[in-house]
């Protein structure tokens, strides 16, 4: 079929879309189906009932809890929503439920559209061992390493040995956005990777089983943005360079790449890489194709590897956005209606240099450590050539229940060198007071002459003192005298069978309430830790030390016991934060004397998690 005639027999778009994702990416889409003249319906946890996506939508309706199995991640519940509110179609957003298959499968099942792509497609690239088999038979390259699961440690420390090497990654095979991600550089390491890679699988993603590859040392990171419809069209937008990454977790991205890493011929070739993977799983929607470059030493051709493909939008969509002028998020929209796509291959130009920084809540000078709370005063940067995504305003809670991110600040300039200065100027324009973020450690970053000449900067990610040098430039401050002014006007979320509705009440500003004393149980039920802020005497009269957590989250494991010896550097336990593993390390050589900690418990920054005692 034509396209011309492909977009003559295409059905009407939507009507009602629910969004059933948070923050910014549930705005971002909001407002493409605003642009697109369709309503649309936000759900929210008791969390969220104040979030700018919840007043932003056409309606929006309460999930239930804090905790994400109690609401994102309810499928019964988000069903019943689009059911009883009317809605056509569902957009999954990213994270969540959006590379679910058995999500995508349930609303066919209930006559309604999943906005992204096949439930088969999302299988098919979901486990990271099946998608390797998938892209060597479709002749796409992949790293040197196991196509099928590693059944056991055993077996992987054979594999490691005998065909791959050392330094080797470990990997969950449903794993994705760094999660079930580790590497071990020697044998000895190994057991520690496998057990973690798979104890991630698991937690984040129902599986437990993972694969082995090759190590590369210090790759770039680059990925293709792919659009796909019903009618046979795939193409790709060009690539996204994000290299820039701290425990596998991207915090720079930028698109192009920089032109010394990625020329015309290479931008073809995986341009034409990504596209063979997608069509090999009859793709359509919006998605990326993640793959390594391997630089090597200049004597040969840049190697590229396929690594991974997101079933779904990226975080990194809007870099891609303002260097090629295309609404990734709409042409998605519009693809799952049963529209063509509304451009072909040769009309995609990529002008200029776009960079995203990611803000998250975050204090890069304790290893970004994450840094949830309550935000004061919030004032973000304008003016030529600069975005901002944000799911946020004052007052708003960035919770340890869900990730780190505040906001996606993005700009675009005429070149990598003035796209830069852009960021460092918008950078300085953002105002986030309450809780320390990135905007200091991005300005630090992009002033250095790693990022002018465009490498990876895995040197200053991993170097503890130029981090820990960070401290001080995201000061915590309190909020200002805006931030407290009163005021006769406030509005209050009403829920009526579910549905929310906002209620304006005149009056005079209600009294602050003084935090109420005693333990007392998180919202999601779970008990907190006993709160120890001092050193004290342990058990057993010794004169002891107290290791602190740099964070607020949840105790997920404790390798340690008490009265067991332990070495500095050791881990203690292991807190769970913003949706990251966090291995927390005994500070020096002794023995646990207390241990006042235990699994599943809530910890607050400051908190005791143990005290060691000098070794007998």
């Amino acid at each position: 079929m034509s396209r011309r005639g492909a977009r003559e027999a295409a059905p009407q778009l939507f009507s009602k879309v629910l969004i059933a994702n948070r923050g910014e990416i549930a705005v971002r889409v909001i407002r493409a189906l605003d642009e697109l003249g369709i309503a649309s319906v936000a759900v929210y946890s008791e969390l969220d009932r104040d979030a700018p996506h919840v007043a932003r939508a056409g309606e929006a309706y309460l999930l239930g809890g804090a905790a994400p199995a109690d609401g994102y991640l309810d499928v019964e519940r988000i069903l019943d929503v689009a059911r009883r509110s009317g809605a056509e179609a569902i957009h999954p957003g990213y994270g969540f439920l959006a590379e679910n298959a058995a999500f995508a499968r349930a609303c066919e099942e209930a006559g309604i559209v999943f906005i992204g792509p096949p439930a088969s497609a999302i299988d098919a690239m979901g486990s990271k061992t099946r998608a390797r088999e998938l892209m060597q038979a479709a002749g796409v390259p992949i790293v040197p390493g196991t196509v099928e699961p590693v059944a056991s440690l055993r077996d992987a420390e054979r594999i490691a040995a005998d065909e791959i090497g050392y330094p080797v990654a470990v990997k969950a095979a449903g794993g994705g956005g760094g999660k079930g991600f580790r590497v071990a550089p020697s044998a000895g390491e190994l057991r520690a990777a496998y057990e973690g890679a798979a104890r991630e699988g698991e937690r984040f993603f129902s599986d437990a089983t993972v694969y082995l590859e090759r190590y590369l040392p210090d790759p770039r990171h680059v990925e293709v943005q792919l659009l796909a419809d019903a009618y046979g069209t795939t193409i790709h937008l060009g690539e996204r360079d994000c290299s820039i990454q701290r425990r596998h977790q991207k915090l720079v991205e930028e698109s192009p790449a920089p032109a010394w890493v990625v020329d015309e011929a290479l931008r073809e070739r995986i341009g034409a890489i990504a596209v063979e993977a997608a069509r090999a799983v009859d793709y359509r929607g919006a998605g990326t194709v993640e793959g390594l470059l391997d630089m090597g030493d200049g004597s040969q051709p840049p190697a590229y590897y396929f690594l991974e493909m997101n079933t779904r939008v990226q975080v990194e969509h809007c870099v891609t956005e303002m260097t090629t002028g295309i609404d990734v998020v709409r042409e998605g929209i519009r693809v799952a209606a049963g529209e063509p796509l509304s451009i072909a291959q040769e009309d995609v130009v990529l002008r200029g240099h776009a960079i995203e920084c990611r803000i998250n809540a975050e204090d890069a000078s304790k290893r970004f450590a994450p840094t949830p709370g309550r935000i004061g005063a919030y004032v973000e940067p304008s003016g030529p050539g600069v975005r901002v995504d944000s799911g946020v305003r004052a007052g708003s809670e960035i919770s340890p229940a869900y990730d780190p991110m505040v906001a996606k600040l993005i700009v675009w300039d005429a070149d990598r060198e003035r796209a830069t200065a852009r960021m460092l100027r918008a950078l300085a324009e953002f105002r986030i007071e309450g809780l320390t973020t990135l905007i200091g450690f991005h300005g630090a970053l992009l002033a250095t002459e790693q990022w002018a000449r465009g490498e990876t900067c895995r040197d200053l990610l991993e170097d503890g003192d130029w981090l820990a040098a960070l401290a001080g430039d995201d000061t915590v401050v309190g909020q200002d005298a805006d931030a407290r002014e009163e005021t006769v006007e406030r509005i209050y979320a009403v829920e009526v069978s579910g549905r929310r509705f906002d209620v304006r009440v005149i009056g005079p500003p209600a009294p602050a309430r003084a935090p109420a004393a005693g333990g007392g149980s998180a919202p999601d039920g779970r008990r907190p830790a006993r709160a120890v802020r001092e050193p004290r005497s342990s058990a057993n009269g010794r004169g002891g030390d107290t290791l602190a957590s740099p964070m607020q989250g949840n105790v997920w494991k404790i390798p340690v016991k008490a009265g067991q010896s332990v070495v500095e550097g050791e881990v203690v336990t292991i807190i769970e934060a913003m949706k990251m593993e966090n291995e927390i390390t005994a500070h020096k050589s002794g023995v646990i004397a207390e241990l006042p900690i235990s699994e599943g418990d809530l910890v607050r920054s400051g908190d005791v998690l143990a005290i060691i005692s000098d070794a007998p």
